[in-house]
């Protein structure tokens, strides 16, 4: 079986997380409960097969001579990226009963999956490991933060309905400060997202996807604006925003403890690799800058007693740093480098 095969396979996991993400959007816009079953199902099916995907991968690079987990570049770490936020997703749909998130977590994946296969700026080949990859910590690290980086995605999903729900009400609600605050959480976290994924080797390709996330969110909110009692009857199908708060606070929870896993496995992996713990490498910087944010919000939650629209705008803050010490980074010359091919 040929990489070219392989990487078919991986696609086809990505159209199946769109089927589940229509499925899903059709089940929460006309109100058939019935269509969450087929929804849960697809999006399993797509993960199995995106989780057979990068098994063949890895008894390929073995075939190959290579003989090294799946997990090493962009493109691999994209494929895993979005099979890890599938699963997270769908355990929070089984514990928790959020069915009508998955409208917004399966696009994701279709998202990352289609990114990962379609960008001239990332290679699907199965290449050798760089001698500083070349140990058993890579595994654990990878696996641990991108676990962290699912949960973070689907708090950020989270969070943006908890801000809509709490800033459209009424059609009346939907004034000129709503939509501001509506531009902000819709248009710049995608813009940023775009930009920075894109920019590293064409700064037209960046500027024109950060104007195009921007054009998106402008459209989606003169959507919102002509047809508000649309928007609004789809909203009451969500959570009250008390059990969003909620089950934001403890996705966040959740996806801490595998970032801080995944910060000590690399520095333990790093002092195996260049000697020391701790280099101030740019993706190590901004993963502590990270934790850091997540931290806080966890602290204010605890402490100060802070909830609903801070810990939302909390939650949408770290999730922008995740985004920059996933792509961002790249930009920036450090020991990390390679991650970017």
């Amino acid at each position: 079986m040929d990489n070219s095969i392989n990487t078919l396979i991986i696609s086809i996991s990505g159209y199946i997380f769109g089927f589940a993400g229509l499925i899903y959007l059709a089940a929460w816009v006309f109100k058939k409960p019935r269509l969450y079953i087929p929804a849960m199902l697809s999006a399993a099916t797509g993960a199995i097969i995106n989780a057979a995907g990068i098994g063949i991968r890895w008894h390929e690079s073995y075939k190959m001579g290579m003989g090294h987990a799946p997990l090493s570049n962009m493109y691999e770490s994209l494929v895993f990226f979005s099979f890890a936020l599938a699963v997270v997703y769908l355990i929070y749909e089984n514990r928790m009963k959020i069915r009508t998130f998955g409208a917004i977590a399966l696009p994701m994946c279709f998202f990352i999956i289609m990114y990962a296969e379609l960008s001239p700026n990332i290679s699907g080949e199965i290449k050798p490991l760089l001698p500083a990859l070349k140990s058993d910590w890579l595994i654990a690290h990878v696996i641990s933060c991108f676990i962290g980086y699912a949960a973070f995605a689907i708090a950020f999903g989270l969070s943006t309905i908890y801000l809509m729900k709490t800033y459209i009400k009424t059609v009346e609600s939907i004034n000129a400060d709503a939509i501001m605050k509506m531009f902000l959480f819709l248009c710049l976290p995608l813009a940023s997202g775009l930009f920075l994924a894109f920019v590293g080797s064409s700064l037209k390709a960046g500027l024109l996807a950060a104007w195009a996330g921007l054009g998106s969110g402008v459209i989606l909110i003169f959507i919102i604006k002509i047809s508000g009692s649309k928007i609004i009857d789809m909203l009451s199908n969500l959570p009250d925003i008390k059990s969003l708060d909620i089950l934001t606070y403890r996705v966040i929870s959740f996806g801490f403890l595998f970032l801080t896993a995944g910060i000590i496995t690399g520095s333990v992996w790093a002092n195996s690799a260049w000697g020391s713990y701790w280099s101030w490498d740019p993706k190590e910087t901004w993963s502590l800058i990270t934790w850091f944010v997540y931290a806080g919000l966890i602290h204010t939650r605890l402490m100060a007693g802070w909830s609903g629209e801070k810990i939302a705008w909390l939650s949408i803050l770290g999730f922008m740093a995740v985004i920059f010490t996933y792509f961002g980074v790249n930009l920036l010359p450090g020991l990390h480098s390679y991650s970017q091919v």
